[in-house]
């Protein structure tokens, strides 16, 4: 009786998978999406895709499969988009298609939709809107942008001073020094780097950050039901995220008791006056949820991404001490040693002009990309694509193009130069990413990016201990090329 109890329960289950198995083949080909690595039913392609070499794997899979290709993530699909070519007939020619912002477990289970970066629709554009207005009002303001940044490089080189000749990892302070100027836009002060509250936020962002680049990052979205479940590193996201809530809802509620509805300080009494003022609107977008997403949109897109590009810059130069020569060289012929770096200085100086794009470009800091998603049904290249169908540019394969730059795996500041030293623009640099969705924080981050770099070099010499044929500046191996080599310097006042 039992061995006929299990038999049929054996049967049962053969049964419910093949019938499983049929209908999900059925679903696959109906879609008849662009082509890519064989499928599996629950694991996708996982077999043909590398979780810690994810862009790299990609390339190689574009080789075969052509520039736009289909992996899954579990059962669901995800188009990629390979070379400048592509990318830029996708997000500029089709822009109205890919204009939507795709999804991912983590971003579903955190964001919930709110924010910038990954909402939608009416929501996306009034936030946005709201949001570039803002900053640039106080761009134009008492204290401008720009001197919130000089006024933190100046922060930055004494903290770098205070070293002396003994080797440090500069990682912490760049973080410090780039959130510094965030947090004067945002909260209206600027922190201390001794400051512990301060400090535990960083901590907390960066190893969300880490854990979300990782394998962990990628295969929890294999099995988004189950994985909140599952004890595993990808556990402290979601606390981190609660702590991460919790500070800026402390900051929130102590603007509201100290603002000045006729004079606001920063970001959040902006937003806070748009609150009052939109409070009768029952569909407003001005709430805290999205106040609290905002926010932390302009922390990850204006930290993580501006203080890597500027670690991966000083250990570029460690590794090329001719090029930071030449770019003292013409600091100190246009600038001095008398007054700080300014935007206005940039049009005169070609040659850091150039070194800095290619810094840019060799960094690589997004090498996947941010996920858009088609808003409607399309035939792009001949290749169906259903609405909501989430699209990614690679991006390193676009920073990379070789149609584009003649040594792609190479750094050369020569991509940008013309024949007479003078800056070329080169249409496939897009480290930002373009058209309607590319980032919110570009102008300040290439403020910040100029004025620290030239404020650095312009009062210190950056030295090493180590040969220069030891000192690695690409991106460590196994992380999705995300995260930088950890190095060490030490300075000498110039």
């Amino acid at each position: 009786m039992e061995l006929g109890v299990t038999g049929s329960i054996l049967l049962a289950v053969c049964v419910s998978l093949v019938v499983y198995f049929f209908s999900w083949k059925k679903k696959l080909n109906s879609q008849k999406l662009p082509p890519g690595p064989p499928t599996l039913p629950l694991l996708g392609t996982v077999l043909h895709v590398s979780t810690t070499e994810m862009p790299q794997s990609l390339i190689k899979l574009s080789e075969k499969y052509g520039p736009v290709l289909t992996i899954y993530i579990g059962n669901e699909p995800m188009v990629y988009l390979v070379g400048y070519d592509c990318v830029k007939e996708a997000l500029l020619d089709h822009s109205d298609a890919f204009s939507a912002r795709g999804n991912t477990f983590f971003a579903t289970a955190l964001f919930k939709d709110y924010g910038i970066v990954l909402s939608n629709g009416e929501r996306w554009q009034q936030l946005r809107r709201f949001s570039l207005t803002t900053l640039r009002n106080f761009g134009m303001g008492k204290r401008g942008i720009a001197e919130r940044i000089q006024e933190e490089a100046h922060f930055l080189v004494e903290q770098f001073r205070k070293n002396g000749e003994n080797l440090f990892d500069p990682t912490d302070m760049l973080r410090l020094a780039v959130s510094n100027v965030i947090c004067s836009i945002v909260f209206g002060e600027r922190f201390d780097y001794e400051d512990e509250k301060f400090t535990n936020l960083l901590f907390l962002l960066k190893e969300i950050l880490n854990t979300l680049a990782s394998a962990w990052g990628i295969l929890v979205n294999l099995f988004p039901n189950i994985s909140p479940y599952i004890p595993g590193p990808h556990q402290k996201v979601f606390r981190n995220f609660g702590k991460v809530k919790e500070f800026i809802s402390e900051s929130v509620d102590h603007h509201k008791k100290t603002i000045d509805m006729n004079c606001p300080r920063d970001f959040i009494d902006s937003f806070l006056i748009k609150m009052e003022e939109d409070k009768n609107k029952p569909n407003t977008e001005f709430h805290f949820e999205n106040l609290f997403m905002t926010v932390l949109d302009l922390f990850n897109a204006g930290i993580e991404t501006t203080s890597s590009t500027l670690k991966s810059a000083l250990l570029i130069l460690l590794k090329h001490p001719d090029v930071a020569k030449k770019m003292q060289v013409e600091i100190d012929n246009v600038i001095g040693q008398n007054r700080l770096p300014s935007m206005e200085d940039r049009i005169k100086m070609p040659y850091t002009d150039a070194v800095i794009h290619e810094i840019q470009r060799f960094a690589d800091i997004t090498p996947l990309g941010l996920p858009h998603a088609t808003s409607k049904d399309t035939v792009f290249r001949g290749h169906n694509i259903p609405k909501g169908t989430t699209v990614s540019p690679l991006m390193t394969s676009v920073l990379k193009d070789p149609k584009y730059f003649r040594h792609p795996e190479k750094f050369d500041p020569g991509h940008f130069l013309d024949e007479d030293g003078q800056l070329k623009n080169n249409e496939a640099f897009i480290p930002f990413s373009i058209g309607k969705r590319s980032c919110l924080g570009e102008g300040l981050a290439r403020m910040e990016i100029f004025i620290f770099l030239t404020t650095i070099l312009q009062k210190l010499q950056l030295k090493t201990n180590k040969a220069l044929e030891d000192i690695e500046i690409t991106p460590e191996p196994g992380k999705n090329g995300v995260i930088l080599r950890t190095y060490q310097l030490y300075v000498e006042p110039r």
